[in-house]
């Protein structure tokens, strides 16, 4: 259901999503509740463009010239919308018929909340996640157990303030994949937001469009991990988990025993360090505009969450 009336715009992010993207828009359509579909193409080359334009639903389509992943095309997309509330959702999630409903009426209800994350199912039952908590290490894990408030949301399927984002600075772009959400959580949270699970259920095929544990998965992770603790954490735990992940990487090589994980390998692992220097003075001047928007301090914010 789609109208001009919608105080929603649910973005869907594509690319090569030709298996699963139409599941996806006809679960949209079938919502309870009027909104507008704005699906960012990441310049498809399998046939997804065709798809889009077929589709009863007429979805707005924006199409990149190039693969910008999911952060550069939700940036893009935050640029396009109009309406006081913007929804993420993952080209392989196919919401509730009453997903979009619950997640408004929550949002709507809990005025010092900026985000609503969704419970995200799946395709065995089994709950992916209900949010994201902060790990001591600084790492962004899912949440399987329900909880009214999280640390962060899950950018597979949430739903936002739309000027609550952009007043926090909006997706960071340049993460191009994974740790664009829990950025966008601690900057949200630093501004003095509040961030809610609700039981907006959600079927997610996960990992559709990327391969979990691949290298390059690793590398987006532990580099975008890295930056978002360079942006938005107390400079100690910055600075001490960078250390240690560049300590680690310098210790590798001689040990006997490597772990197989992709993230273990050296010469990813130097390959992070290295897009961090080149990226260490913009990251830097990124943290300074993160403190300028705070309402409440770094260290406040690590010591009620972290570990958690």
């Amino acid at each position: 259901m789609t109208s001009a009336e919608s105080g929603t715009t649910v973005v869907v992010v594509t690319w090569r999503g030709a298996g699963h993207v139409t599941a996806c828009l006809d679960a949209l359509a079938a919502q309870t509740r009027p909104h507008r579909t704005l699906v960012v193409d990441n310049a498809s080359d399998d046939g997804t463009g065709a798809l889009l334009a077929a589709h009863p639903s007429r979805p707005q389509v924006l199409r990149l010239r190039r693969n910008t992943g999911y952060a550069g095309a939700m940036a893009r997309a935050l640029e396009q919308v109009g309406t006081p509330r913007i929804a993420w959702l993952n080209d392989d999630a196919e919401p509730e018929p009453g997903w979009l409903a619950e997640l408004e009426d929550a949002l709507d209800s809990q005025p010092l909340a900026a985000a609503v994350t969704s419970r995200l199912e799946l395709a065995d039952g089994g709950t992916q996640s209900t949010g994201v908590r902060l790990t001591a290490d600084g790492h962004g894990a899912d949440l399987t157990e329900p909880s009214d408030e999280v640390f962060g949301f899950c950018g597979g399927a949430a739903l936002l303030r739309t000027d609550a984002v952009r007043a926090v600075g909006g997706v960071p772009a340049g993460f191009f994949c994974y740790y664009e959400d829990t950025d966008t959580a601690w900057r949200l949270r630093l501004a003095g937001w509040h961030v809610v699970s609700a039981e907006a259920r959600v079927r997610h095929l996960h990992g559709a469009s990327t391969r979990p544990g691949s290298p390059l998965f690793h590398r987006w992770n532990e580099r975008n991990r890295l930056l978002m603790l360079l942006r938005c954490a107390p400079s100690a735990v910055a600075v001490r988990e960078l250390v240690k992940f560049a300590a680690l990487t310098v210790l590798l090589p001689l040990r006997r025993h490597r772990p197989a994980a992709a993230n273990f390998a050296p010469a990813l692992r130097w390959r992070v360090l290295g897009e961090l220097v080149v990226r260490l003075p913009g990251t830097l001047r990124e943290r300074r505009r993160v403190s300028r928007i705070a309402a409440l301090g770094r260290g406040a914010i690590w010591e009620a969450w972290a570990g958690l």
